[in-house]
């Protein structure tokens, strides 16, 4: 299955235009971006748009495997390399000759195997386990991170060579809550796919209080999270048993604090949109300001301001592992930390 990038968002719009202009080239490319917001459909994007499309497209989870296995994995081993080696394997290096080489999650590959891939990059050589002969291969390396490998370079956790030889083209995929204006297309996308999964199943779109609601939820687990929950609206046909349980797995962030001297005025009962008005105002008057956009933003800034806050000072400002518990890139992180005017504590003298 190749799925296409979907979305209207700019953020998209511009991704698309990035492939059309360098997939032709099969310079070294890295894409970066939460778990979930589609790095391989990315990859796989830029594959059929290249001259290589009619070859291999070639995956390798760096994460998934431990450091023995993923060489082997990666160059493949003769007969007898080591136990349990009872046949010559061919590795995915040589497999992708001509093609493509998706290695996803790169940022987790052991330290010891970056000199190796490294290696390979410059000389278009390696060697399969046992084997004392060198394989040419011409694969085209695409990879992929969710971690930032700027500050994996700084910890001495990712080769910097390894880095500049990758990085020639970068491509920021952002989270799915920062291009609300794509779930809607992502949402018909999906449900045209399983309705032909499920031919069975009455398809049932999502009428306008239900889209807004998907809309402004912040999707954690980003793109695959609208998948797996559009599948489940096909099988079950219940969008309000969808919402409620997207709303109870979001329930952990923090509630709006009603602020005290309120209780008298008309819009008491709804605390949650008095919080973000002025409700000095005369009943009337605050209607103007009932855009629900502007509404939605503060609500949204206050609780990241909230959360973020919380998680770096729990880690005394470590910027880095806070991306990582947040599960937000280091860049998203730094800008928010600028936007929402977080600082760091002061320290005494």
């Amino acid at each position: 299955m190749n799925p296409p990038i979907i979305g209207v968002s700019t953020q998209i719009q511009k991704i698309r235009e990035l492939i059309s202009h360098v997939a032709d080239t099969c310079l070294n490319i890295v894409i970066t971006g939460e778990t979930g917001v589609g790095k391989e459909v990315v990859a796989k994007a830029l594959f059929r748009e290249s001259p290589r499309s009619k070859n291999a497209f070639v995956t390798v989870n760096c994460a998934a495997l431990p450091e023995t296995l993923l060489e082997s994995e990666l160059y493949g081993f003769e007969k007898g390399a080591f136990t349990g080696a009872q046949k010559k394997r061919r590795g995915k290096f040589e497999m992708a000759h001509k093609g493509v080489l998706f290695l996803d999650e790169i940022g987790d590959m052991p330290l010891a195997l970056q000199s190796k891939i490294l290696h390979v990059l410059q000389s278009g050589e390696f060697s399969p386990l046992g084997s004392e002969q060198d394989i040419s291969t011409d694969a085209w390396v695409i990879a992929a991170t969710n971690c930032h490998l700027e500050e994996k370079i700084k910890n001495k956790e990712f080769r910097e060579d390894l880095f500049y030889r990758l990085n020639i083209i970068k491509i920021e995929i952002p989270p799915l809550r920062e291009r609300p204006d794509d779930i809607p297309p992502l949402v018909d996308y999906y449900l045209e796919l399983y309705a032909s999964q499920y031919p069975d199943r009455i398809i049932e779109r999502p009428d306008e209080q239900t889209m807004e609601q998907l809309c402004a939820f912040p999707w954690p687990g980003n793109v695959r999270q609208l998948q797996n929950s559009i599948k489940k609206q096909v099988v079950l046909n219940n969008w309000n048993l969808v919402i409620k349980e997207l709303t109870s797995s979001n329930a952990d962030s923090p509630s709006p604090i009603v602020q005290p001297g309120r209780v008298s005025h008309p819009l008491a009962p709804f605390p949650m949109i008095s919080e973000f008005l002025d409700v000095s105002k005369s009943a009337e008057s605050i209607f103007e300001d009932l855009s629900l956009k502007k509404i939605k933003k503060k609500a949204v800034d206050r609780v990241e301001k909230e959360v973020i806050g919380y998680v770096l000072d729990k880690t005394a400002w470590n910027r880095s592992k806070a991306s990582r518990i947040l599960k937000i890139s280091y860049k998203t992180l730094l800008y928010k930390i600028s936007d929402l005017g977080l600082e760091p504590p002061k320290k005494s003298l």
